[in-house]
């Protein structure tokens, strides 16, 4: 059978013919080829090894019957003695015979045999450190072909003994990522990979390994995905490779590419349980965690996501929480030295965190249907710190006012990221009461920073047409027809929207505009807020409105109550002038047109610091006072009812002053509010009732009356519920009901005052119950009290 030129063919073929014959011969055959080769290869006789293997192989290909059980025993008997041996020829024909073997499919499963040998061994080869650098590479990738056999030998078959238990796991998963890692490392060196051809597929340790990572991920199921996950951060942690992060986005995108999508929230999961596990590691680790993340989530959003979506936003904020308060603690402890020399690096990394987290929130959010995302907006908003409120789940407690400030803005730019793109049929879906009232709160409004993300928040609800790319920059518009603006008719929904939050908008605009740390970008935002109010929501009542606003504002920067510097007070005149030219062009008016179109004229030859394509350049002169400018600068009221009267508008409320509406919150907030003017105004009233007409009842002093003077609580508590009561009135309630019943109690009061002035009340001269009563000159006659009638009126 055997020659000096190795196996003689036609004896094979005898042996081959007998086995397959006689199939229970193969086990005696077996064990005596195993024999000899046992002791060819103690004796390293490597030629009649090589024959031996040979001859087993033949057999093992020409036999499939369930004779051959027995056979294949002895086969992997004598494939683990060549893996043992020492000598890399052996190794690799051991691994070579074994991948024939993998290949061949069995009739029925061998229930007891076991592959935790070969998986040790190939894993072994997996990480060969040979002096000779071909020696290694051909052991590596004989190790990752034995791996790849293992696991087509065991994967689909779930009654045998698996290789997806985490012993085995824990041994093929880094044995494959180390070969993918080397490889990499060197190609990062050299310069990017080419396409590897098929021959460099064979000859390339990283290719075959990554084909290998793919094939297992593949097959993996619901209930061994994890096991398959999980070391692969062990490995990534062990050799610290989140910082670069390159390898590790690539591992990713090969899992995420690799499963089935069904379980890609799975993977989601395992991510953001080790961020929760690496929490207290440097910002660059975590930063590297964060986008593996991101680019997981960029994958799995294309398919199925899964009910990870609150649970990956909830974590990914309480890491951004974690951020700023790692950042606010590093700026305020340690000692003045090692705060100058770590700072600058230490605020630097963890911005890099939170920008890698407010990225990878905006593209999760992005990419989820409309449904899902304004829930995560609320989500989001709920988390948004505000002073005077208990509302927000988001422990703020460590952070102090830099910190809280800070991650205000960081949950801001979130929602940003979240809003854009988002698409409403109706402004009410859109910015619902429990998202808006939070988000115009005055304690939004401390920084000039927050109320830039407020404005960009509200225009990414608001443009539901992209406008807002035609109206970036604040400008007067020569023709605004030439900016080709989508509008469609108003709808019931957004009219309704309009009478009960309308206020509420203007209100915000107004004080956004009297800030004394404004810069340019606020005055753009707000006359782009202006615009978008007037495509997508405005009737001819909302454009009076805005009208009355803008009048407003131009009083107050004339005015200047608030001590403004020039350049605001300039500021909101070139904004008024903006927005009145955009304003009077959209509802085509030619007698309002021609009135603005003059005031912007005059103001180009005498006041330029008026408009905007002055006042926001370099080095624009400035006026020393307002006080002393011709009427003919400024947009007259009278002039704009003339003017919209004329073409059937309903001008009367264009005489009444707009006075921004008073907020509970107002009285909780730090900053100062036209609640103080309203307060002194209603301290004053009292004083101008004379004091005749007061009249001094006289209480019994007892024990309850003194108890109920000191507990006060109760009537404070009635007090801000009748408040609270009067506000909402005034915020929800339509203008006209609100100008019809104050119309009637001036009456009311017109008329109880001319009763008390003109009647003169006598007591009587008897006590016979009859009153004298004394007009001008004339005397009526006596009457009984209780005859006179004096609606509301009590006379003693």
């Amino acid at each position: 059978m055997i020659d000096k030129d190795g196996l003689v063919k036609a004896d094979m073929e005898k042996l081959t013919f007998y086995a397959v014959s006689a199939p229970e011969k193969l086990d005696r055959i077996g064990s005596y080829l195993a024999e000899r080769l046992s002791r060819d290869v103690v004796r390293h006789r490597s030629g009649y090894v090589l024959i031996a293997m040979e001859a087993l192989d033949q057999l093992l290909m020409a036999c499939h019957s369930q004779s051959i059980k027995p056979f294949v025993e002895s086969f992997l008997h004598m494939v683990a003695k060549l893996l043992e041996s020492g000598e890399p020829k052996l190794q690799v024909l051991g691994t070579n015979s074994f991948v024939k073997f993998a290949n061949i499919e069995e009739d029925t499963p061998s229930y007891h045999r076991r592959y935790d040998f070969f998986v040790s061994r190939f894993s072994a080869m997996c990480h060969s450190c040979h002096s000779d650098p071909e020696i290694r590479t051909e052991i590596r990738i004989a190790g990752i072909r034995g791996i790849q056999g293992v696991v087509r030998k065991t994967v689909n078959d779930e009654l045998r003994a698996t290789i997806w238990e985490p012993q085995h796991m824990d041994k093929i998963v880094p044995s494959l990522l180390f070969n993918m890692q080397k490889i990499e490392e060197a190609d990062s060196r050299i310069g990017p990979p080419s396409s590897p051809s098929a021959a460099d597929k064979e000859e390339n340790p990283a290719v075959l390994a990554e084909n290998c990572f793919r094939e297992l991920l593949g097959r993996a199921t619901f209930g061994n995905m994890n096991n398959a996950v999980r070391p692969v951060f062990a490995h990534l942690d062990h050799h610290k490779l989140w910082d670069p992060n390159e390898f590790a986005v690539h591992c990713f995108k090969i899992i995420m590419y690799s499963i089935q999508a069904q379980y890609s929230h799975h993977v989601i999961q395992e991510i953001l349980g080790h961020l929760d596990a690496r929490k207290k590691d440097s910002p660059r680790v975590r930063a590297g965690i964060i986008q593996v993340l991101l680019e997981a989530v960029a994958i799995a959003a294309k398919g199925s996501i899964g009910p990870t979506v609150l649970e990956v936003f909830n974590t990914l904020l309480k890491h951004l929480r974690l951020s700023v308060e790692f950042e606010a603690n590093d700026l305020q402890g340690g000692s003045v030295v090692s705060a100058n020399l770590n700072a600058s690096s230490k605020d630097n990394d963890e911005k890099i965190v939170q920008n890698a987290i407010i990225q990878t929130i905006g593209f999760f959010g992005s990419n989820l249907p409309d449904y899902q995302r304004s829930e995560i907006m609320m989500f989001i908003m709920g988390k948004v710190p505000v002073f005077g409120t208990s509302t927000h789940t988001l422990d703020i407690s460590q952070l102090g006012d830099l910190g809280t400030r800070r991650i205000q803005i960081m949950l801001l730019r979130s929602l940003l990221m979240v809003t854009s793109g988002y698409k409403a049929k109706t402004i009410v879906t859109a910015l619902p009461g429990s998202f808006l009232d939070p988000l115009l709160s005055p304690s939004l409004m401390e920084d000039y920073e927050l109320r830039q993300l407020v404005l960009e928040v509200m225009h990414n609800l608001m443009d539901r047409h992209d406008n807002r790319a035609k109206l970036r920059g604040i400008r007067i518009i020569p023709d605004v027809a030439d900016l080709k603006i989508k509008r469609e008719k108003i709808c019931r929904q957004d009219t309704s929207f309009m009478k009960k939050n309308g206020q509420q908008l203007y209100r915000h605009i107004y004080l956004g505009c009297k800030e004394e740390d404004n810069v340019q970008k606020n005055y753009e935002l707000l006359y782009t807020s202006l615009a978008l109010i007037t495509i997508e929501l405005a009737n001819e009542e909302v454009v009076i409105d805005l009208i009355r606003l803008a009048i407003a504002l131009q009083d107050s920067a004339i005015i200047n109550e608030d001590n403004l510097p020039m350049f605001h007070r300039c500021g909101i005149m070139a904004l008024v002038a903006a927005y009145l030219n955009f304003v009077s062009q959209m509802i085509a008016v030619p007698a309002f047109c021609q009135h603005v179109s003059k005031v912007i004229e005059i103001r180009t030859m005498e006041a330029p610091y008026f408009l905007p394509e002055h006042i926001f350049r370099d080095k624009c002169m400035l006026p020393k006072s307002l006080e002393k400018h011709d009427k003919n600068l400024y947009f007259l009221t009278n002039k704009i009812a003339e003017s919209l009267g004329g073409s059937g508008y309903s001008v009367e409320r264009l005489s009444v002053p707009y006075v921004p509406q008073v907020t509970d919150e107002d009285r909780l907030s730090r900053r100062k509010s036209i609640v103080d003017t309203v307060s002194i105004q209603v301290d004053i009233l009292p004083n101008s009732v004379p004091s005749d007409d007061v009249v001094s009842n006289t209480e019994e002093i007892t024990f309850e009356a003194l108890k109920k003077a000191i507990d006060t609580s109760g009537m404070e508590e009635q007090e801000k519920e009748k408040r609270r009561l009067v506000i909402e009135k005034f915020q929800k309630a339509p203008f006209e009901e609100i100008a019809a019943q104050c119309e009637s109690k001036a009456n009311l009061l017109h008329d109880r005052l001319a009763q008390i002035l003109e009647l003169t009340v006598r007591p009587p001269p008897s006590p016979s119950g009859t009153l004298t009563i004394t007009s001008g000159h004339a005397q009526y006659q006596s009457v009984p009290v209780y005859e006179m009638k004096f609606p509301d009126l009590c006379v003693y």
